[in-house]
């Protein structure tokens, strides 16, 4: 690049790509920084997505290669083994990967004419007169200072600049620590179902998964509040009274960690010069750790935004708060709902949890899921299924529960 860019994006994960091919395509001079040598690697995430969800952020269909497989749905095992199963008429999901995953989304900001700067750390935010200006970069052991009209801050969980914007980061209480494994396994396995366990023993204050490839290997991880993932998760392959048998003989390939945010997104996402988004925002599904199309759906508001802030030339955070508005007005009825559930979940004992696992399955919960058709946007596809009796049960049973824990 041979002059300052307009817009520096901080991470070439997913969201960091979607904000810059939405700045590039709207003519924007685009510079990404990623600390890494190569987009995608290492790769932390299992990459399980829902098919619609790619669909709203227009990467259907994707290159040949980046999708490992699709499922019609998931088998959910309580912490005593009862079994719930939903299974839909079509896939609703598919697991991609990520390594190939992130360096198609790089390759489309790179079409649209965004920069990409590869081994390039963000120390710091260089900020002028109470705004945010450019960033502090090292790149090969060497100081540089970057300046830009905008800063997309995309750099994940770690937040370190979104505090340098004088914000609030994410709620910390709502992290959990997450091990991802990937293991050659030859026993059969149900391809086109997911598998998630819960139970304190195993993933506490979260849940344990199974994920499925065509090849004959899997992904298998498990996230928790507490204790120390790696051994949580040998224990859970080796121990679990179902996993374990899916899992026999089974051989680890490779293994990463990293820590999910599932406190719900952060109050302010930007400052004078500045916007959060993704992981960064805490973009994500109390629910379930999903980020990747929220935080790519916030991604394309915020390049919007950006743009718009860059043609009138102002860069206040007042004119930039559009951004947080119009985002509040996408996701959050829906992130409002999943961290309610969330909390619900949290309050309940593994007996409870056994409970209304038997109850979905006793009252065929499955065939009033069916109606289900985004689940991405939770809350409202919750609304969808509200008039069931079946739903209507379960719910009730929850609320119950939870006030009973938080009287």
């Amino acid at each position: 690049m041979t002059s300052e860019p307009d817009a520096i994006v901080v991470g070439a994960g997913p969201c960091g790509s979607a904000a810059a091919a939405g700045l590039a395509g709207h003519g924007v001079n685009t510079l990404v920084l990623e600390e890494h040598t190569q987009v995608g690697i290492p790769s932390h995430c299992a990459g399980h997505l829902s098919l619609n969800g790619l669909r709203r952020v227009n990467l259907l269909p994707l290159p040949a290669g980046i999708v490992e497989n699709t499922f019609y749905g998931a088998t959910f095992y309580s912490p005593r083994c009862k079994s719930f199963s939903i299974r839909f008429p079509s896939p609703m999901t598919c697991v991609v990967n990520r390594a190939l995953f992130d360096q198609h989304t790089a390759e489309i900001a790179l079409k649209n004419g965004a920069t990409y700067q590869y081994g390039s750390r963000v120390e710091r935010l260089l900020v002028e007169d109470g705004r945010v200006s450019g960033v502090i970069v090292t790149r090969k052991n060497e100081v540089e200072t970057i300046r830009a009209r905008i800063v997309v801050d995309a750099e994940g969980v770690a937040s370190r600049l979104v505090r340098q914007a004088g914000l609030r980061t994410l709620d910390r209480r709502g992290l959990v620590s997450a091990v991802e494994a990937e293991v050659e396994t030859s026993e059969d396995l149900e391809l086109d179902m997911v598998n998630v366990f819960l139970g304190q023993e195993y993933s506490p204050g979260f849940y344990a998964w199974l994920i499925p490839k065509r090849d004959g290997k899997a992904k298998v991880g498990l996230a928790s509040k507490h204790g120390n993932p790696k051994e949580l998760l040998e224990k859970f392959v080796l121990k679990h009274p179902v996993a374990s048998v899916k899992l026999r003989n089974a051989k680890v390939l490779q293994i990463a960690f990293h820590p999910l945010t599932l406190g719900g997104p952060i109050s302010k996402t930007c400052s004078s010069g500045f916007l959060a988004v993704g992981d960064a925002a805490s973009q994500v599904k109390p629910t379930t750790g999903g980020g990747v199309i929220l935080g790519m759906t916030c991604a394309e508001i915020a390049a919007q935004v950006a743009s718009k802030s860059l043609r009138e030339g102002d860069f206040s955070a007042a004119f930039l708060d559009e951004y947080r508005r119009r985002c509040d007005q996408v996701l959050g009825f829906d992130l409002g709902i999943m961290l309610r559930a969330r909390r619900m979940l949290d309050s309940m004992s593994d007996r409870r949890i056994d409970e209304l696992i038997g109850l979905c399955g006793s009252l065929g919960l499955d065939k009033s899921l069916l109606g289900v058709r985004d689940l991405d946007f939770q809350g409202k596809s919750l609304l969808r299924v509200l008039r069931s009796p079946r739903v209507m049960a379960v719910l009730g049973y929850l609320l119950l529960q939870y006030l009973v824990v938080n009287p």
